[in-house]
């Protein structure tokens, strides 16, 4: 823990303070995942090495869907990944319509070294790679002021078309508006190659001079967005990122769309599964996350047979014989020994960048974090799958109290309380409200 950056471990505890799931460093905490790590690890390599690859995430309410997609993400990053997280929505990204879905895709794109969006740096970044690359042939004349400028800009054009070559099979208009850029960006038209990243990035109302200056006409669509994709991929590859980690989180909202919609957004994820078995999108490694009533009931996955089908895993009783490379993988949830496991853990994290580290490991010790995982448990009706959430709110709360105030001892002066404002739809769904008074408890006659 002491290796930890305190501007990364603030970012943590900030988060885990605020009851939601940090962006980063989720492999300071991440409890019960390592039985992953072999074969995922695996399935990276697999892509960054050409292929593609597709994996569906299944647990409860509360089972770490969100922080396991995000873990993974991290790791990705590690791997030289680019990486987005796209939140599933009937109203702002139906998965339907997948020139939303790849709007989404570039305005939550990331890098190790750059946050989202991370689009348009990553088209500077191939730009900047045609220019050494053109540099390093030694064909540039070099004055007492470096190279010439109009011979770098002629060279790096006519690179660029080489390059684009393959780009231009899979997506003609992603072609023509990197084109332009360029051509935009060496004649100072600053407002034309900014309207040309946003349409890059399948923004719609681009002003209509923009799309003419590079020869485009309209926006993307459904198809043009798929198209897009390849070009994007095609993009992070020249530059340095060997494929693209993509994760779309919460799937089961499907299931209270609209019959029409819903069957729609299952189609269209049917057609993203094929067109990746196809090898149209090589770099790609699609992530999708999900309940078990999604995978398995009548509003969900089994509503299209065909989708159905590619999905169909055997689980079996006991979770340690999952087969980790199916296209299936389940997270089995919290027991009480891993929430114990995940307090300690972030405990120690508080504790290595505390002011009073041996006054918070000694008083917060692992005898009160079992029991406080215990109480947090209990208040949710006993369903530790839900708790994770708020058992680390409430310990990082406890540790800010042990650390800033001396005589603060919580065994003696901290007393649980839960309120509803403070909880999630699911977590008050499960929170059995304690009566103050007698008045308050509600009898059936």
């Amino acid at each position: 823990m002491n290796a930890v950056s305190a501007a990364r471990r603030r970012e943590v505890l900030d988060a885990l303070r605020r009851g939601t799931v940090p962006q980063s460093g989720l492999d300071l905490f991440a409890v019960g995942l390592d039985r992953f790590e072999t074969v995922l690890d695996g399935e990276l390599a697999a892509v960054a090495a050409g292929s593609a690859g597709f994996k569906a995430v299944r647990g409860e309410y509360g089972a770490g869907k969100t922080f396991f997609s995000r873990w993974l993400a991290e790791r990705a990053k590690r791997a030289g990944f680019a990486v987005t997280e796209i939140q599933v929505s009937e109203t702002e990204t139906p998965l339907h319509r997948l020139e939303a879905v790849y709007r989404r895709l570039t305005e939550r794109l990331a890098t190790a070294t750059q946050p989202p969006s991370a689009l348009r740096e990553i088209i500077d970044n191939w730009v900047y790679t045609l220019e050494e690359d053109v540099l390093d042939r030694g064909t540039v004349p070099t004055g007492a002021d470096g190279p010439d400028e109009q011979a770098l800009t002629a060279e790096v054009a006519a690179l660029l078309e080489q390059r684009l070559a393959a780009v231009a099979r899979s997506s003609p208009g992603f072609a023509l508006a990197l084109r332009g850029y360029h051509r935009a960006q060496s004649e100072g038209e600053k407002a034309t190659a900014d309207a040309l990243v946003a349409w890059l990035g399948g923004q719609p109302n681009v002003a209509a001079a923009a799309k003419r200056y590079a020869g485009i006409k309209g926006d993307l669509d459904h198809f043009g967005a798929l198209a897009a994709l390849q070009g994007l991929l095609t993009l992070l590859r020249d530059c340095g990122h060997p494929g693209l980690l993509v994760v779309l989180d919460e799937l089961e909202t499907l299931q209270r769309a609209r019959s029409d919609t819903r069957d729609k957004a299952l189609n269209a994820l049917r057609q993203l599964l094929d067109e990746i078995a196809a090898g149209r999108f090589p770099g790609l490694y699609l992530v999708i996350t999900g309940t078990p009533a999604f995978y398995d009931g009548p509003q969900g996955v089994q509503r299209l047979a065909p989708l159905a089908q590619r999905l169909a895993t055997d689980f079996m009783a006991d979770p340690r014989h999952d087969n980790l490379r199916a296209a299936q993988i389940r997270l089995p949830g919290f027991d009480l020994h891993r929430l114990h496991r995940l307090g300690t853990a972030v405990r120690d994290l508080y504790a290595a960048g505390a002011e009073q580290p041996d006054r918070v490991r000694d008083r917060v010790d692992d005898a009160y974090v079992r029991d406080l995982a215990e109480a947090v448990a209990g208040e949710l009706g006993g369903r530790i799958g839900v708790a994770p959430r708020l058992f680390l709110r409430k310990l990082v709360d406890v540790s800010d109290r042990v650390n800033d105030i001396a005589d603060f001892d919580p065994r003696v002066h901290y007393r649980l309380t839960v309120r509803a404002g403070d909880l999630t739809d699911t977590e008050r769904n499960a929170w059995t409200r304690r009566a103050s008074s007698a008045d308050e408890v509600e009898l059936d006659l």
